[in-house]
């Protein structure tokens, strides 16, 4: 590889995989804080933190590394600008196709990993993440308390604790459960139970040979004492029930044949995100473009500007192609083909010159 090669290919992974580091910082920090959402109302289990973080960072990845790649070839090329090296090596001949191949050698590997993970690695990853929670069903209400110890319900209104528990997390014994409703409390203790799910998926602590004391909060005298044999508390509901054939569940070469409307939908949407993080390589170099003294980080956020335009619009038309305002044959092809053929036309009539105009007679 030439010296030249080597030295741009150099500048541009550098400035990407600073951009992309970031990038995944912060998107980490909204992964974490939505997956201790879904926990703290009781929609995932608390011992799956980590591989839940893990697989929905797998599936932001198609979202984030076009980003990082365009801001990190906009930085690089934003430098060489700045510090004049564009100029020298524009005049000793090096022109958008001489730069095409240290550009490529780049671009191509990040379209594939943005491609592997859009088409495959990403649905794979959704699909393992709702059988996870989905097998965790019938544990998911003491999948965070211990033994001895009061915790409170997931979703609020309430505690309970568990003397012991199986190793499975399914059965306890020893409860004791305190909950608020409006001005009434309830207490309900029982010497044995376990977690049951109905068949809509609705979650009860099944107890038995116990008593439950139910009175006012203000203090009155109004209180009630009941024993049972069998008592079945409902839990906050979970999140939404797995579904196999969901189209978001469904592997891409099973959607190719699938002929519903929100598959179709699903198809383009896994498609769209490789072409367009080509697209956006593509466009960054002419926009990065500057004069010495020019301000380093305006292009760049005309850069990010496009990024959100385009990123937005494909979502969008991810919905219009479930509504069928869109005919699914389109797809998203009136997305990505005109953002490809534009991104070329700037990539090889950049820096070209003018043609001088004919002097009048």
């Amino acid at each position: 590889m030439p010296k030249l090669d080597r030295y741009l290919f150099g500048e541009f992974l550098q400035a990407t995989i600073a951009a992309g580091v970031v990038l995944m910082i912060v998107a980490f920090g909204g992964v974490f804080t939505k997956v201790l959402g879904d926990m703290a109302s009781g929609r995932v289990p608390v011992g799956m933190l980590v591989p839940q973080l893990g697989l929905v960072m797998l599936n932001w990845l198609p979202l984030i590394l076009p980003l990082a790649l365009m801001i990190g070839l906009m930085l690089a090329m934003g430098r060489l600008y700045r510090d004049s090296e564009m100029p020298v090596i524009a005049a000793v001949g090096v022109g958008p196709r001489r730069l095409l191949k240290p550009l490529m050698l780049l671009v191509l590997p990040l379209v594939a990993v943005v491609a592997a993970c859009s088409l495959w690695l990403g649905p794979l990853a959704e699909r393992v993440s709702k059988e996870m929670v989905n097998s965790a069903s019938r544990n998911l209400i003491v999948a965070g308390l211990q033994p001895g110890a009061f915790t409170e319900i997931p979703g609020g209104g309430g505690v309970i604790f568990v003397g012991n528990m199986s190793p499975d997390g399914s059965k306890f014994s020893r409860i004791f459960v305190y909950r608020q409703k409006k001005d009434r409390l309830d207490v309900t203790t029982s010497n044995d139970g376990e977690v049951s799910v109905d068949a809509k998926g609705e979650r009860y602590l099944t107890l038995n040979n116990g008593f439950e004391v139910e009175g006012p909060l203000d203090g009155g005298l109004a209180y009630r004492l009941m024993s049972y044999k069998r008592n079945e508390i409902a839990m906050p509901a979970g999140g939404r029930k797995y579904d196999p054939n969901d189209p978001e569940m469904l592997s891409t070469l099973r959607l190719i044949g699938d002929k519903r409307i929100d598959a179709n939908a699903q198809l383009h949407r896994r498609i769209a995100p490789p072409l367009l993080t080509l697209a956006f390589a593509l466009m960054a170099i002419p926009l990065a473009r500057s004069t010495p003294r020019q301000a380093r980080y305006g292009r760049v956020m005309t850069g990010f500007l496009g990024y959100m335009i385009g990123m937005n619009l494909m979502l969008l038309g991810t919905k219009w192609l479930e509504q069928g305002k869109i005919a699914a044959p389109l797809g998203l092809w009136w997305l990505v083909l005109p953002l490809l053929a534009v991104a070329l036309w700037l990539y090889f009539t950049d820096g070209r010159m003018r043609r001088p105009r004919a002097a009048r007679a």
